[in-house]
C-alpha cells in the first residue's frame, strides 16, 4: 500500500495501537518496534511484517521461541482489536505455539493474525509466521494459538 489513504478504518485504527500502546509495553517495544501493519479488517485479520534483527535470536543465530511465543501473543490482541476497532483485547488465557522452521537475522517474517471466534468471555486467534522469501509469504516459521479473556475490556 503506497498510499497512507488507501488503508482501511482497520488497519489504521492498528497502525494508531501499535503507535501509542507499543511504546508503554518494555517487551513490544523493545521486540516488535520495527513492525509495520500491512493490512487489517474487521473480520479480525491482520497481517504485519517485522525485520528480524540479533536480538530475536537464540544461541543458535535462530528466531528464538520465546520470541515467537511473544509475537502470537501480540498479534492475539491486535485481531481481537481490529474486530471491532477495539483499543483493548482482554487478557491471555493460553498461548500454544508450533515451530516448524527457523529465521536468521536479517530475513523479515510476515505475522498473519486471525480472529477465529469472539464470544463475550472468549477469544480465540491463530497467528502464522511465515519467512517472507522474494518479497512474498514464503514458508511458514511457526503457528500458535491465542485464547483470551474478553469479558470487560471494551465495557
Amino acid at each position: 500500500m503506497a498510499d497512507h489513504q488507501e488503508k482501511s478504518p482497520e488497519c489504521l485504527h492498528i497502525e494508531e495501537i501499535v503507535k501509542t500502546k507499543m511504546p508503554t509495553s518494555p517487551i513490544y517495544a523493545f521486540l516488535l518496534t520495527p513492525v509495520r501493519i500491512s493490512a487489517a479488517t474487521t473480520k479480525g485479520h491482520v497481517i504485519a511484517r517485522l525485520p528480524l534483527q540479533p536480538c530475536h535470536m537464540n544461541s543458535m543465530s535462530s528466531l528464538h521461541g520465546s520470541v515467537t511465543a511473544t509475537i502470537v501473543d501480540w498479534m492475539g490482541g491486535m485481531a481481537i482489536c481490529a474486530s471491532s476497532l477495539r483499543t483493548s483485547s482482554g487478557v491471555s488465557v493460553d498461548i500454544h505455539v508450533c515451530y516448524q522452521s527457523g529465521a536468521k537475522a536479517g530475513d523479515e517474517i510476515e505475522i498473519e493474525g486471525i480472529v477465529e471466534k469472539l464470544g463475550s468471555n472468549l477469544a480465540f486467534t491463530k497467528v502464522n509466521i511465515y519467512k517472507v522469501e522474494d518479497e512474498k509469504r514464503g514458508r511458514l516459521v511457526a503457528s500458535g494459538t491465542h485464547t483470551k479473556f474478553v469479558k470487560g475490556a471494551w465495557a
